[in-house]
């Protein structure tokens, strides 16, 4: 069930999902699993690891069968090819993660200058405690300890500090365990720019030393650019709160103006939010014959708005396309990361308008209206005024929404669940100590199209809460686990017993929403909080990760400081390091002694849970806790 393929039903868990494929089908249009399945029989050597483009005396691949090239054509085996092939990947989602968290920095500065218009200090408690955090002196006033804060996260991306501020959330134990191997992050684009040198030919040709920076590189992103990224948005948004929304293709709405936010940064979808509530522009909407105007969410920008806002979530990675083959979308805006090159494409298929905004992120076919603090407000009306104008343009006899919105409860930051538990984490400690919950996991992670769509997010989510484990979602498996249900106080009579208890006490569902993709620093940040209030390592709590469908460049960084964070990870999708037994060996065991985490993978999600269910037990034992 868990690798699909094929477009038919094997292509999703998801009716909406199945019900637009087969429309795509019947229209003669392409989607992400038609050109999957056109791709088949993927390379290989690339699936192994075994093939370099680095320099051009190449490409080459090496032969896993050993009857072919043992070595690349500089003299790299195996082991060095795999290694260096995995670097670039965690070197490139660290340095996408942590621009993203750049471009918070830069607009929290022209907040503090006057620059940014629209733009305010919406959590200025939260800008009090981050400053606090960096040193600003507590007496500024507001705007010039912003000016002050965002000058300091400046310095986390270079070399002037050499060491990370937020890493100082976590434990000492922690802290020495990483400087026993030097993986000590010193600042985000020191270790990503390192990275990238060190996977030059002719520079660093020692696995384990490759391995070793490519976990500080992920560290840098973990606890500096994600984490900055985190706070800052809160700081100039809000910090989130639980609020009540809906999933699935079903939010959009047949006679409403229909928008679709798709992507990671919130900059441009909160200045959409805001535009379109003004009333010139929904007086505009009905004389073009619209009951209103209806935003919905895709991917991590859909994540971000809906946190905050409760904006609806059109669906996870891969629904981006089958959303626009609804027929109802006026406008689909993206900032930038998990955007299909495709989307040009099929908007012009439909009289959909396709908005890129962000100078890093241009696309075939799209019109571009480039982000700027400065600009952020106006481009924000723009977008509303073409989307509504764009409404007099849809076919309707072209619409259909298949599917009914599923109720979803979100917005589940850590100061909200703290504040859910009176302020402290002991109530959680306490139902932990007493086994009512027997320990958490993230699940977090894309979709991919080698798994069923859904699939693994929900089976394994599903047999977790069900062992009394609560979960903490973010990204694309969080609008997996809405789409099922899971994210209404009602799911917990799908938990066990302990778990049950506490959800229906506190009224909150057994599946807990964090966020976007960035927000898995939310994750890591109450790991190391609950480890501080217990007075032990990360690595020695009940705790654990898991991407059953993941597929990104980021989820590799994320993996990665999962594991040096101290978080047992179980990965759904084997990454490409299976062509060398070395550094195979080293990232499913060999890491344990030194960080006392490592990776798993198991592509099958009731195996999987097995694995993570028999982890917490074994940590609940270390703790002295009761154990099954």
């Amino acid at each position: 069930m868990e690798q699909a393929g094929r477009t038919g039903k094997s292509c999703s868990i998801q009716a909406d999902s199945l019900a637009l494929q087969e429309k795509a089908t019947q229209e003669g249009l392409s989607t992400v699993w038609d050109r999957f399945a056109a791709q088949q029989p993927q390379c290989g050597f690339c699936e192994l690891g075994l093939s370099c483009r680095i320099c051009v005396m190449g490409p080459c691949r090496l032969d896993p069968f050993g009857e072919g090239p043992q070595r690349g054509v500089c003299g790299a085996d195996a082991d060095i090819m795999v290694a260096r092939n995995l670097a670039r990947m965690v070197a490139a989602g660290a340095a996408s993660h942590s621009d993203h968290g750049r471009d918070l920095v830069e607009t929290l500065l022209a907040v503090a200058e006057g620059k940014a218009p629209g733009y305010q200090l919406t959590d200025p408690a939260k800008l009090d405690r981050v400053a606090a955090q960096f040193g600003v002196a507590p007496d500024l006033p507001v705007l010039e300890k912003a000016r002050e804060l965002a000058l300091a996260m400046m310095e986390e991306y270079g070399i002037k500090k050499g060491h990370l501020t937020f890493t100082r959330r976590l434990p000492p134990a922690r802290l020495e365990k990483w400087r026993n191997l030097g993986i000590t992050p010193r600042g985000v684009d020191w270790e990503v720019t390192e990275m990238l040198h060190r996977t030059h030919m002719g520079v660093d040709n020692d696995p384990v030393n490759l391995l070793l920076q490519a976990l500080r590189t992920a560290l840098a992103d973990g606890w500096g650019g994600s984490m900055i990224a985190t706070e800052l948005s809160d700081i100039l948004f809000g910090t989130p709160t639980p609020r009540a929304s809906q999933a699935n293709i079903g939010v959009l709405k047949a006679d409403q103006v229909n928008i679709i936010l798709h992507g990671h940064n919130p900059l441009v979808s909160e200045m959409v939010a805001r535009a379109a509530q003004e009333p010139r522009v929904l007086e505009r909407a009905r004389q073009l014959g619209a009951q209103g105007l209806n935003l919905a969410g895709l991917c991590c920008t859909g994540n971000e708005v809906l946190m905050r806002r409760g904006i609806p979530m059109a669906g996870n990675h891969l629904v981006q396309e089958l959303a626009l083959l609804t027929g109802a979308v006026e406008a689909m805006v993206v900032d930038y990361q998990c955007i299909m090159p495709s989307l040009g494409d099929l908007a012009a298929c439909y009289h959909t308008l396709f908005f890129t905004t962000s100078p890093k992120a241009k696309f075939p076919k799209a019109t571009h209206l480039p982000f700027t603090p400065e600009t952020g407000e106006d481009l924000g009306r723009r977008i509303v005024v073409q989307a509504v104008e764009n409404f007099a343009r849809r076919d309707p006899a072209r619409v259909y929404i298949p599917g009914a919105p599923v109720a979803q409860m979100t917005g589940f930051s850590v100061e909200a669940i703290l504040a859910a538990l009176g302020g402290t984490p002991e109530p959680l400690l306490n139902a932990i100590k007493t086994g009512q919950i027997r320990g958490a996991v993230g699940v977090v992670g894309c979709n991919n199209p080698r798994v069923t769509q859904d699939y693994g997010h929900v089976t394994l989510t599903k047999e977790l809460i069900r062992n009394d484990i609560l979960v903490l979602d973010t990204g694309c498996a969080a609008v997996a686990h809405a789409k099922a249900g899971l994210k209404q106080p009602e799911a917990a009579a799908q938990a066990g017993p302990g778990l049950a208890a506490v959800c229906r006490a506190l009224g909150i569902p057994p599946v807990l929403h964090m966020g976007s993709c960035v927000d898995n620093a939310r994750i890591i940040h109450l790991a190391a909080a609950l480890a501080q209030a217990l007075g032990v390592d990360v690595d020695q709590l009940p705790v654990a990760a898991a991407a059953p469908e993941w597929y990104s460049e980021k989820a590799a960084t994320i993996g990665c400081y999962a594991v040096a964070s101290g978080v047992f990870t179980v990965l759904g999708v084997a990454p490409p390091v299976l062509g060398s037994k070395n550094v195979t060996e080293l990232l499913l065991n060999g890491l344990t002694a030194h960080l006392g985490a490592c990776f798993a993978v198991e592509p099958d999600p009731a195996r999987a849970a097995a694995l993570i269910v028999r982890h917490i037990e074994d940590k609940r034992r270390g703790l002295g806790l009761e154990a099954r």
